[in-house]
This record gives C-alpha cells, sequence and structure tokens, in this order.
C-alpha cells in the first residue's frame, strides 16, 4: 500500500449526512438489494482479520458470526425500508431484514456500542465489503448490474466494492462515522486494497432535480478513461444536462450528498452515465477511488479530524 494510503486512510474521515424528505439525518446506502434467499451469511474464522478500533464506548471490527450478520441487516431494513422510501420484496418485509445474495460472499464492517452489549445486540453501524474473490463465487459484483466496470477488474491488483452503509438514529455523529471510516482504512490496509468502487445515490428518479451537480460531476470529477466505469447501455441516462460554462460550482458541490461529497475528498472519480432505480427512487452515480492518488491534503486534514475526535471522545 502506497505511503500517502497508509497515512491517510487509517485516520478515516466523517463524510456528511443527508436528511432525505426531511427526516432524521442519515447515510444514504450504496448499495441496494436486487436478489433475495433466506439464508443468514456466516463468517470462518479464516475469514476474519482480527482487527478491532474503539473510541469510547464504540468499537469497529469486522462481524464475527451470523448472529451479528443478521443484526447488521436488521439496523439495514429499519434504516432502508422503514425510514426512506425503499419498498421491500415480501420475504424481506416478513423477515424485517435486509438482505441479497452478496450478503453471502461479503465481509460486514461493524460498528459496536459496546454500553449495549459487545456483540450482536450493540451493532449501531455497517459497512458491507465485497472484494475479488467473493465476487467471483457470487458471479459478479453488485455494481455490475448497473455499470460496466471492467476497466476496474484488469490486472490483478485488488479492489473492494463498499455498500449498504447506515448508522442507527441515535448513533448518527462524528465519532461513529470517524471510527467507521478508521475501520474501512484498516481493512484496505490489511487486505493491500488498490481500488474502491460503489455506486452513491441522489434521492428521486429525476435527474433533472440534480442538475447542477450531475452536470458537475462530469463535467469536473470524470474518471480517467483507463478506469472509467460506464452505464449499463439499458440504463445510461446521460449526466451533462448543464454545459460546462453554465455551472454554478460552488452551487453544485453544496447540492452533493454528503457521502459522494465525502469520496471526492478522498480523490474519487465518477463514472459516465447516471442510472435511474425507480425502485428505491434514487438517481446513482459510480464512485471510483484509486487509493494511491489520495493527496497530502488530506493526509493532514484526516490527522487533524482524527485527533480531535480522540480529545472529545477521551480515553479509549
Amino acid at each position: 500500500m502506497p505511503f500517502q494510503l497508509n497515512r491517510v486512510l487509517r485516520r478515516g474521515r466523517h463524510v456528511g449526512r443527508i436528511r432525505p424528505g426531511g427526516k432524521a439525518a442519515m447515510f444514504l446506502p450504496l448499495f441496494r438489494p436486487v436478489l433475495r434467499r433466506r439464508r443468514i451469511s456466516t463468517v470462518t474464522n479464516e475469514q476474519i482479520i482480527p482487527f478491532s478500533l474503539t473510541s469510547g464506548d464504540l468499537e469497529v471490527r469486522l462481524a464475527r458470526n451470523s448472529a451479528e450478520i443478521e443484526a447488521a441487516q436488521r439496523l439495514r431494513y429499519r434504516i432502508f425500508f422503514e425510514e426512506m422510501s425503499a419498498q421491500p420484496a415480501p420475504e424481506v418485509a416478513a423477515q424485517k431484514r435486509d438482505f441479497d445474495i452478496f450478503d453471502d460472499y461479503c465481509e460486514h464492517l461493524l460498528v459496536i456500542d459496546r454500553s449495549r452489549s459487545e456483540g450482536a445486540e450493540g451493532v449501531v453501524g455497517t459497512y458491507r465489503l465485497l472484494r475479488r474473490q467473493g465476487a467471483a463465487r457470487a458471479g459478479r459484483f453488485y455494481t455490475q448490474g448497473e455499470y460496466n466496470i471492467r476497466k476496474l477488474l484488469q490486472g490483478r491488483q485488488e479492489v473492494l466494492e463498499l455498500g449498504r452503509s447506515c448508522v442507527a438514529p441515535d448513533h448518527r455523529r462524528h465519532q461513529t462515522m470517524q471510527l467507521l471510516w478508521r475501520g474501512i482504512a484498516q481493512y484496505i490496509q490489511l487486505r493491500d486494497v488498490a481500488v474502491m468502487f460503489g455506486c452513491g445515490s441522489f434521492p428521486g428518479a429525476d435527474p433533472a432535480l440534480h442538475a447542477g451537480p450531475l452536470s458537475y460531476l462530469y463535467h469536473y470529477h470524470l474518471a480517467p478513461v483507463a478506469i472509467r466505469p460506464r452505464a449499463l447501455r439499458t440504463r445510461y441516462t446521460d449526466m451533462r444536462l448543464l454545459p460546462r460554462e453554465a455551472v454554478d460550482e460552488r452551487a453544485a458541490v453544496a447540492a452533493l450528498p454528503p457521502l459522494i461529497k465525502g469520496y471526492l475528498r478522498l480523490g474519487g472519480f465518477v463514472g459516465d452515465g447516471a442510472v435511474i432505480d425507480t425502485e428505491f427512487d434514487t438517481t446513482d452515480v459510480c464512485i471510483v477511488v484509486k487509493t494511491e492518488w489520495v493527496t497530502h491534503k488530506y493526509m493532514r486534514r484526516y490527522h487533524r479530524d482524527d485527533a480531535a475526535v480522540r480529545r472529545a471522545a477521551g480515553p479509549t
């Protein structure tokens, strides 16, 4: 792993919140279910990376058993289907768990509030992580249902798909997301990940409502051709709703969903084309972060932010 990434991502950074429909602040999910099955994933000892980071009563680590994965799925259900406007499949609704076949092949990063429990009952945040090996077993990456990512998969470097990000309402604060991102950074270091990617969402299925931000992303943050994802032909929606000279950069940046804005701050890019998801009432873009491109500027910023959180949290 490059020196810059090792230093920068080890620190993590809060990536912001959104308020869909005036509801309580939450973090947009990167991915949503497309295939369902009843099985709950199990994690063997061989699959687990033994790391743990703490901040006060909070701990971030990978799920160690099926009970913890189920707790993460129930949290996802409460956020995505009860708090947001997504419509669950009958089987998902019956079990009140957000699950799909990809869960069986992912690792599940958890934030646990140890003042509640050191296990499943304490899960207050989660991120889903899928690497090459898991995607090969699943048949594909989730993102491939919306984008052609062939260029990202060339070569043998490790890649990581991020998804299903959410935090419980009573833990939506800087400390929680800071710790969650420090966990991702530690995972990236241990797995020697070269590229991160996933789908970021704008609320609503009408791209015209986001003409400024979408046009800004295309004109100013389009991924280099060599690694550029492209929306599938049958799902492609042009992001160039405004010419470059008509884009108000300041207003466009302010209107970006905080999760997307956070990835851009890591040096991220977007793919060509948006995808409309009518089932979940969102407009999606594909985000790519090539880890070696993280700048020294953000290395210093991450270090400063992380130090401030540690001081506020007290001894850990």
